[in-house]
């Protein structure tokens, strides 16, 4: 790595990375010449890859015109067309479209539309936001308390009101067959004893995630799981948020991932992929009865100053017309079943990966210490951190996270953009295999071919 000074930047910690230099495609170079493959998409955003000139041709278009219009003065054709084409993609009756600079904003906003509904319809006793633990859901107060991750939320316990939680469907390490409508009416139902228990008059909504994100490590429900959700939130006037941040914008094979059960929610937060890093964008999705009654009854109480920039509208509206140009969600079906094929190798090849899930590109395969009872690594191996290390110095992009919560366990997504191929689906399974077999070795644990 370079010589560099020190930085006034920080993060999350003291860790310095190497300095970008370019981006193309699947692949990002840093200043000293390393080309690393992109195999997370960043934080699964980049879904079509670095640097289409489409999108950057159209960036410049708006840059010539203008790059702010603020919300009160004015209205842009780059906001207009983006809201039109949202709707389009969206469920029949979800018509209005809120624009946020990221995924925890959307969320944030879904949650304070839907207690605005509930009093403009004379219903203000319901406030209570059922969600799922584990879960991430954002980083703002409101949306971290509906996140199930200890080490994230505990810390802001006294400054929040912590949601109640239901387990996510897990069915691998319950042992369940996922397959099975029973299974999916088990965790299902799950949700009601929980609003039974809070009291229905008091729940407000339930928010999921369709495929899990970071948290839960691309976890697909069972099956029968979505479907009962909605009759359960239907059963109690209970409004259904979809967190779709990070499964939205094609990655899992359709546009949004709950087109995959047929399921619809009433609201729907999207972010990442939707303008897939060209520039910060998310959109609160919401069906007309619900905004409607919120504006009849004063107006959404809510907003944030770069909502609907024309220069973000633009670069996501060239997002979404690349996606569909390029047949990219159909390749993300296509490429992440090889993908996600090869990983199942890769888990014949070493029995501490104890299971490999997701849909489309948004892929995860989990590490355990013993296949039959689930047992995670020890957490003091920091497998979730260390493999993610020597991935990187074998020059490919991992993300992870504590697939138990947050405090021990281990999985890792692998979530290339949705313009990956077959050649790239090998260059990555031989750079996970390679950094598979050094954290073996430096782990003590069994290598290729002990399963």
């Amino acid at each position: 790595m370079s010589q560099r000074k020190a930085s006034h930047l920080f993060y999350q910690s003291r860790r310095r990375r190497p300095v970008l230099d370019q981006a193309r495609g699947v692949y990002m170079w840093d200043v000293d010449g390393n080309r690393y493959l992109d195999g997370s998409s960043g934080a699964m955003v980049c879904n079509i890859g670095h640097s289409d000139e489409r999108v950057l041709a159209a960036m410049r278009r708006q840059m010539d015109k203008s790059t702010f219009g603020y919300r009160l003065h004015f209205e842009t054709e780059a906001a207009e067309r983006l809201a039109e084409k949202t709707a389009s993609l969206a469920p029949e009756g979800m018509n209005k479209v809120f624009f946020v600079s990221g995924g925890s904003e959307a969320v944030e906003s879904a949650i304070k539309l839907a207690r605005q509904f509930a009093l403009a319809i004379g219903e203000a006793q319901r406030w209570k936001v059922i969600s799922r633990y584990p879960s991430y859901h954002g980083c703002t107060l409101g949306a971290l308390a509906l996140t199930g991750y200890a080490p994230m939320t505990a810390p802001f316990d006294a400054m929040m009101r912590p949601m109640p939680k239901i387990p996510a469907p897990r069915a691998y390490l319950d042992g369940l067959d996922a397959d099975d409508q029973a299974t999916g009416r088990h965790y299902a139902n799950m949700l009601e004893a929980a609003i039974l228990a809070e009291g229905p008059e008091t729940v407000l909504a339930f928010i999921v995630e369709p495929v899990g994100g970071a948290s839960t490590g691309a976890l697909v429900p069972p099956a029968g799981y979505m479907a009962r959700v909605r009759e359960i939130c239907d059963s109690y006037g209970i409004l259904l948020i979809h967190d779709e941040v990070m499964s939205g914008g094609g990655r899992t094979g359709r546009f949004f991932a709950a087109e995959h059960w047929g399921v619809e929610p009433d609201i729907l937060a999207v972010s990442k992929g939707f303008a897939a890093g060209y520039a910060p964008l998310g959109a609160m999705v919401a069906h007309d009865r619900i905004v409607e009654a919120v504006l009849d009854d004063g107006g959404f109480i809510h907003g944030f100053t770069y909502a609907g920039n024309p220069l973000a509208c633009s670069a996501g509206l060239a997002v979404l017309e690349a996606i569909e140009a390029d047949g990219m969600m159909a390749n993300a079906a296509r490429v992440g079943a090889l993908l996600k094929s090869r990983l199942e190798g890769l888990k014949q090849r070493y029995p501490f990966i104890g299971d490999v899930r997701g849909e489309g590109l948004l892929l995860a395969f989990e590490l355990v210490a013993d296949r039959a009872t689930m047992e995670p690594l020890p957490k003091a191996l920091g497998a979730f951190d260390r493999l993610v290390e020597i991935a990187y110095d074998n020059r490919l992009i991992i993300y992870s996270r504590r697939s138990r919560g947050g405090y021990v366990g281990d999985h890792f997504l692998v979530c290339p953009p949705m313009i990956a191929t077959e050649d790239h689906v090998a260059e990555i399974i031989e750079g996970l295999d390679r950094s598979l077999d050094q954290f073996a070795r430096e782990a003590g644990l069994p290598g290729p071919g002990a399963v």
